[in-house]
């Protein structure tokens, strides 16, 4: 993947905490545990190259969204990022690193855990630049659909239906955030040639390493698609690349189609 330019990022706001052993749970769910208290992460040159990347990876995604709203009439506000390492506090309540990369809808910010590009080469093995990109454009998905409304509309029908109801929306809202992750960089590439030979399958690869049939296998080992909350390893993969050939929100929606 050919590295985005950008510069400072006023956008960007950087905290730490103790380092939080992940655990093989993934999901967003939110902890009850004290507020920790947080100080600016300590600088290094690997550090501050990952930093200045997301950084990057953000501002192109600002760039596409941007656009592909102005074309529809609407005017796209900018997510604020988070970079962390082990615990955060968010409008959405006190994360650990254990929950992964996360958007909250109450303060609009994407809230990425530095330590989790670790974890994606060598737990996930699914190393790569890409594979880090779409993690970032997976989120930026998140607040796109919160600006359509169609988070909201999603809480209200979870709220009132069952727990198996409220896992199989929540899967069709990560799977259309995948897929809105492909537009993204169906239009990046298109405009700045980010794509090198093998990044589509590191991305790729990236989406299958975090399907839950995967990691509930990894953690349990037997899968339980009922409690699906993300979408499989092929469910992500066919989403992401919906978007990714067809650059298209319109191809995206997951909610009126019955294959997923």
């Amino acid at each position: 993947m050919t590295r985005l330019s950008r510069g400072s990022n006023d956008n960007t706001s950087v905290s730490k905490d103790s380092r939080v052993s992940p655990t093989s749970d993934t999901s967003s769910t939110q902890s009850t545990a004290p507020t920790p208290s947080t100080h600016p992460v300590e600088s290094s040159p690997q550090e501050d190259k990952l930093k200045d990347f997301v950084s990057a990876v953000l501002g192109s995604t600002e760039d596409t969204w941007g656009d592909i709203f102005k074309q529809a009439g609407r005017t796209y506000s900018d997510p604020k990022l988070v970079l962390f390492r082990g615990a955060v506090q968010s409008a959405c309540g006190f994360s650990q690193a254990a929950v992964g990369p996360f958007y909250c809808p109450g303060d609009q910010k994407v809230y990425i855990d530095l330590g989790f590009y670790e974890e994606l080469r060598t737990r996930f093995h699914a190393p790569g630049d890409f594979a880090e990109a779409y993690v970032i454009a997976h989120e930026v998905g998140h607040h796109v659909q919160n600006l359509l409304g169609i988070s909201e509309k999603v809480a209200q029908a979870q709220q009132r239906g069952s727990r198996e109801q409220a896992n199989a929306l929540s899967v069709r809202v990560e799977l259309q955030a995948d897929c809105l992750a492909g537009v993204w960089a169906n239009h990046a590439n298109e405009a700045k040639h980010i794509l090198e030979q093998g990044d589509i399958e590191s991305g790729l690869n990236a989406a299958s390493a975090i399907g839950d049939d995967r990691l509930q296998m990894q953690s349990r080992g037997y899968v339980s698609p009922e409690s699906f909350t993300h979408g499989s390893s092929a469910q992500r993969v066919r989403w992401f690349k919906q978007g990714l050939e067809n650059g298209s929100v319109k191809q995206c929606d997951t909610f009126r189609t019955s294959q997923l």
